[in-house]
């Protein structure tokens, strides 16, 4: 295809179409979709919207159908292939063989078990032409969370963290606000507010007291918020009880496999101790998750594991360096957002605490992904390296 080809002009307004669903279909994907007729004429567009509402595919046929055009005959544009069952709403495929179209192109394959190519065969068993591939890379882009949680059964793992340039995220009496510029906070609520969750630790909560919503953009939703606290320590009165949304909190209690029951210690002081807590908690709406096993400490991969089983497509990580040297030393990070600030601080605290490395072949190496002057800090991303998932034909 060339430069000016009409069909990467179309596809580009479907990624568009598809960003603008960045903050709002999780934990559905990002789809955008565009319909063209024979003449080049944009004819519908559309996006998906927020879960249990309409897929991109239909939000093109509505948009097109509310401007009068005929869709018959015409071609489609969608950044992810056309689902080809009956979830929270019915199948997209249905619906675009129901409108007669002439052809699709799409970007990438839907790993979803459910999907995974029956889409595209479903359309090619009507007559419909099917192209796959245009804005692939795109496409993966803004649905990398979806993808791994389809392929893995784990969620996208992404830390943020805010250092002055020699390393330090907070002087050595714990003082931190603010290291880095207004701007480079204001960007880091992009990422809160795409993401599925925001995650972060106890030792957060008691040293900061935060909030940890969306506050500096706009957003159609905020994203849920999960806590690490292995001895429930979680004052009732912290202020990340005053945003409206879903709260999971992780304890170092063991619960039952099927039920999710806590099981409380035998200490008949300490359980009621415990379990006056847990109902304390429960009242302001936090959902109190255990473990499979007892131990003191939260085991980080089930929280990985069991965060996918919730539907968490993006993990946006906001913790101190205890808890990010925890998911470093446990190779559970797949994204590092570092705000660097020119700012020497000499000592202070570091951005991981983890276990001493005796050679420079046991350390962990990312690639440099996006380097991004933010005003007057850098904003460093670096991403595992790790093959990509394939998600074309």
């Amino acid at each position: 295809m060339t430069l000016h080809d009409p069909h990467l002009t179309f596809m580009a307004l479907a990624l568009e179409q598809a960003h603008a669903a960045l903050f709002l279909s999780s934990p559905n994907p990002r789809v955008g979709c565009v319909i063209a007729s024979q003449a080049g004429e944009v004819l519908g567009l559309g996006h998906t919207q927020a879960v249990g509402h309409a897929h991109a595919e239909v939000m093109a046929l509505r948009d097109a159908s509310s401007k009068g055009h005929e869709v018959q005959g015409s071609s489609v544009y969608v950044t992810l292939e056309p689902c080809a069952h009956t979830g929270r709403t019915p199948p997209c495929c249905e619906a675009l063989i129901q409108a007669q179209v002439k052809e699709v192109f799409v970007s990438i394959l839907d790993p979803n078990p459910l999907v995974s190519g029956q889409g595209i065969a479903r359309l090619r068993a009507h007559g419909i032409a099917v192209h796959v591939g245009l804005g692939a890379d795109k496409a993966t882009e803004l649905n990398l969370g979806f993808l791994k949680r389809m392929q893995l059964q784990k969620p996208w793992m992404r830390s943020k963290i805010a250092a002055s340039i020699d390393g330090h995220t907070a002087t050595d009496s714990g003082e931190s606000q603010w290291i880095t510029c207004a701007a480079s906070r204001a960007d880091g609520h992009l990422f809160r507010a795409r993401a599925c969750c925001v995650l972060t630790g106890i030792g957060t909560l008691l040293a900061d007291d935060p909030t940890l919503d969306v506050r500096a953009i706009s957003t159609p939703r905020q994203p849920d918020l999960v806590v690490l606290d292995s001895a429930l320590r979680t004052p009732v009165h912290a202020k990340i009880f005053g945003p409206q949304r879903r709260i999971y909190l992780y304890c170092a209690l063991q619960s039952k496999p099927h039920s999710g029951e806590l099981i409380y210690p035998s200490d008949p002081d300490l359980a009621k101790v415990l379990r006056e807590k847990v109902k304390a908690l429960e009242q302001l709406g936090v959902q109190v998750m255990g473990q499979p096993m007892v131990q003191k400490r939260i085991d980080l991969s089930f929280v990985v594991k069991d965060l996918a089983r919730l539907q968490m497509n993006e993990v946006h990580v906001e913790a101190g360096s205890v808890l990010n040297g925890g998911f470093l030393g446990e190779h559970l990070l797949d994204e590092l957002i570092v705000y660097m600030a020119p700012t020497w601080l000499g000592s202070g605290k570091g951005m991981s605490k983890m276990a001493m490395t005796g050679a420079l072949d046991a350390a962990q190496h990312f690639n440099w992904h996006d380097i991004t002057r933010v005003e007057s800090d850098l904003r460093l991303t670096l991403r595992k390296r790790s093959t990509s998932p394939s998600t074309r034909l």
